[in-house]
């Protein structure tokens, strides 16, 4: 594993305002900080990319088949029914890991359902900023 995408989804660039109770204080600047310099550590090139837009998640991601080797994606909202952003990652072949900052499944009911998980490599939730740091971990130890 080279170079990993991180793409976010709809409202995570509300961080630190947006339900603090569920999400935490901190921002998507300190995120995207975080998962650049987990990048450099481990010794691989990262981007970070959010949209509100699912088509601009779908370009990305069709984007990144040519230049990434996994992606590391929170597709928001977008994950419980987005069936465009599902068939965008099947079509890439590359690796794409879904993350959520919450615990999906302790939340509403429709959280629980999610399109994009089985056409992703795997799908962590519930360990806040931490669930990004684990699917790069994974995508760089089983696809590297």
């Amino acid at each position: 594993m080279k170079k990993l995408l991180v793409v976010n989804g709809p409202n995570l660039n509300l961080l630190g305002e947006r339900e603090p109770g569920i999400y935490g204080d901190d921002t998507y600047e300190s995120l995207c900080d975080m998962i650049m310099d987990k990048a450099e550590n481990m010794g691989i090139k990262c981007e970070v990319f959010q949209s509100n837009h699912e088509g601009a998640i779908i370009d990305k991601l069709h984007a990144a088949r040519k230049s990434f080797d996994g992606v590391v994606l929170n597709a928001g909202a977008f994950t419980h029914y987005s069936y465009a952003i599902r068939d965008a990652i099947a079509a890439i072949k590359i690796p794409v890991i879904e993350v959520h900052i919450s615990n999906v499944f302790a939340r509403d009911d429709f959280r629980k359902n999610s399109v994009i998980a089985p056409v992703c490599k795997g799908s962590i939730s519930g360990f806040g900023f931490a669930s990004y740091f684990m699917a790069m971990d994974a995508l760089v130890k089983y696809n590297g």
